[in-house]
């Protein structure tokens, strides 16, 4: 999962006691083959076996806070996505984080926006125990990303030609936690949006 929220950790030590959360919508069955068929393939052109080895997601938001806290998080976030309408996701071509990330755009940017507005509530709450703020993110789709600058070079230049457009529907979004950078993420809870 891209954060860089706990890019500062030793490998396998928490720091402070903080977990790592991300909010996450995850593509359905059809988009995730695509998206995954494009990891492999940027994967086997670039030499870059880190690519297929994050799931296809769009992270919402991502945050630190202490596991005692998880439980009033999981609350205030289900009032808040509980209450929100399932929305339509439109993946339309590539973009790039210079120097190191290629990703998959997402057209439309408003249903996360009106999402991390209401989020403000949690982000409230997590600052007030003194952990750092949550990141709303920009929402895309990562394809590969930590890519070293002569890889991401000959990158740009073939995903400038590439084509991609899919749609999926989010019906829900999952909170998952992780204790560091290079822990595999669990999944806490799971948010249903409305039909």
């Amino acid at each position: 999962m891209e954060t860089g929220l706990l890019q500062n950790r030793s490998l396998g030590t928490q720091v402070n006691g903080l977990y790592e959360y991300l909010l996450v919508a995850h593509p359905d069955e059809t988009v995730y083959a695509q998206v995954m068929a494009e990891k492999q393939f940027f994967s086997a052109q670039f030499r870059s076996p880190v690519a297929v080895k994050t799931k296809p997601h769009i992270t919402v938001a991502n945050f630190l806070a202490l596991e005692p806290m998880e439980e009033t998080i999981i609350r205030w976030m289900h009032r808040v996505i509980s209450t929100k309408k399932s929305f339509r996701v439109t993946l339309n071509q590539y973009g790039a984080f210079r120097p190191h990330t290629i990703y998959l755009r997402v057209e439309e940017h408003q249903p996360f926006q009106q999402l991390a507005k209401e989020l403000k509530v949690v982000d409230q709450y997590v600052r007030s125990n003194g952990c750092p703020e949550i990141k709303f993110s920009n929402p895309h789709l990562t394809i590969a990303r930590r890519l070293e600058q002569t890889t991401y070079q000959q990158a740009i230049t073939v995903y400038a030609e590439k084509k991609f457009h899919a749609s999926f529907d989010v019906k829900e979004l999952l909170l998952l936690r992780r204790q560091h950078q290079f822990d595999s993420c669990k999944q806490v809870s799971v948010f249903g949006l409305q039909p």
